[in-house]
C-alpha cells in the first residue's frame, strides 16, 4: 500500500513538474495587462507605456502589454483590486510605486501589504522635487519654506495624495522646519497635482522629477529643490537637494518603479518575467526614451528588488512613527 501510494506521488509530482515546464515554455501566449494606479498622463502612466513599448518583440515577452488604469485614493484602489480580484495566473501584471503602497500598508485601511505581491523588476527611481508656477513670487527653496515658518498652514501644497513619495516629503519639511504645511492631495495623482500648481490653485507642489522636468522644459513651472541625497546631475544639475538648502531630509520619499505580479502567480511564470524584463527595459531605444521624457532610470532585478522592498519597510516603519 505505501509503495502504490509513493508510486501515485511520483506520477502526480511528474505530471505537475510537466505542466509548469509546459506553461514556462508557452507564456506568453496572449497579451497581458499592466495595472497602473494612477491616472493616465501622469509619471507612472507615462513611464509604464515607455518601458512595455517594446515588450511584443521576440526577444522580450512577444506579446503588447496593455497599459489599464484604475487611479484613485493615491494608489489605494488599484492595489486592493490587484492584491483580492486580479488573477494570479501571470497575465495580470501591476506597476508598483515605492514607499506609497508599503507606506499606506504600514498606515491601515488597505487590504494590501509587502506579501501581497511578488516584485519582478525595478525600472526607475523618480526624486520628489518641490515646484511653483513659472510666475510665482518664490525663487528659492529658502524664500518658499521661511514663508511656511512664519504662516503656518498658509502655504498650500499639492501632492499625488496621503502616504505616497510627496506625502512623506511633505512630512520631512514639516518637521524639518517645524511648521504647519497645507498639504492637499489630489484626485488623479501626479498629474493633476501638477496641474493643480501651474493653474495657481495651490501656492508651490510635490511632486515627481519627471512630470516637473518636462514642465519647466515647457516653461509652466520652477523647480526649487531635490528630495535626495545628490543633485540630479542628468536633469536637473542647477537644482540643489533639501539638504543642501540646510533641512534635514533625506531620500525616503523617492518613488521606485517598476512591475509586481500577485502573490500565488506560478514560479515558472515569475522565473521567466524576472529573466525577461529587466533586460527589456535595459534596452537602447527605451533607455533614450525615457532620458527625453526627463525619466531616471534604475533598473534592477527580482533579487535586488526583493532586498529594496525590504529595506524600505524597515525605514518607513522607523520614519512614520518619528513623523507622527
Amino acid at each position: 500500500m505505501r509503495m502504490h501510494s509513493l508510486s501515485l506521488l511520483l506520477v502526480a509530482s511528474s505530471i505537475l513538474l510537466g505542466q509548469g515546464s509546459a506553461l514556462a515554455a508557452d507564456y506568453p501566449e496572449r497579451s497581458p495587462s499592466l495595472m497602473v494606479s494612477y491616472g493616465a498622463g501622469g509619471a507612472t502612466d507615462f513611464q509604464s507605456r515607455i518601458v512595455f513599448m517594446l515588450s511584443a518583440n521576440d526577444d522580450y515577452l512577444g506579446q503588447s502589454v496593455n497599459i489599464v488604469n484604475q487611479a484613485g485614493a493615491g494608489g489605494r484602489i488599484g492595489w486592493n483590486w490587484f492584491a483580492n480580484e486580479a488573477p494570479a495566473d501571470g497575465y495580470s501584471l501591476a506597476a508598483y510605486n515605492i514607499p506609497h503602497f508599503i507606506a499606506q500598508s504600514l498606515e491601515g485601511g488597505v487590504d494590501y501589504d509587502i506579501d501581497s505581491f511578488e516584485p519582478i523588476a525595478n525600472w526607475g527611481a523618480d526624486p520628489a522635487v518641490v515646484i511653483v508656477s513659472a510666475d510665482s513670487e518664490y525663487d528659492t527653496i529658502g524664500q518658499l519654506l521661511d514663508f511656511a515658518q512664519e504662516n503656518p498652514a498658509r502655504l498650500t501644497l499639492s501632492g499625488a495624495g496621503l502616504f505616497v513619495g510627496h506625502h512623506i516629503a511633505a512630512l520631512q519639511i514639516e518637521k524639518a522646519i517645524d511648521s504647519e504645511l497645507a498639504y492637499i492631495p489630489t484626485k488623479g495623482g501626479g498629474a493633476a497635482a501638477l496641474n493643480a500648481v501651474i493653474v495657481g490653485d495651490v501656492m508651490a507642489g510635490i511632486n515627481n522629477l519627471s512630470d516637473a522636468y518636462r514642465a519647466r522644459q515647457a516653461g509652466k513651472v520652477k523647480i526649487l529643490a531635490v528630495a535626495d541625497m545628490m543633485r540630479s546631475s542628468e536633469f536637473l544639475p542647477d537644482v540643489p537637494t533639501l539638504k543642501e538648502a540646510g533641512y534635514d531630509i533625506d531620500n525616503a520619499s523617492v518613488n521606485y518603479r517598476g512591475v509586481m505580479v500577485p502573490a500565488g502567480t506560478p514560479d515558472e511564470v515569475i522565473a521567466t518575467l524576472a529573466d525577461k524584463i529587466p533586460v527589456m527595459f535595459a534596452d537602447p531605444l527605451i533607455v533614450s526614451r525615457m532620458a527625453s521624457g526627463g525619466a531616471p532610470m534604475k533598473i534592477m532585478r527580482r533579487e535586488e528588488v526583493q532586498a529594496m522592498w525590504e529595506k524600505r519597510l524597515d525605514t518607513l516603519k522607523e520614519l512614520l512613527v518619528k513623523l507622527k
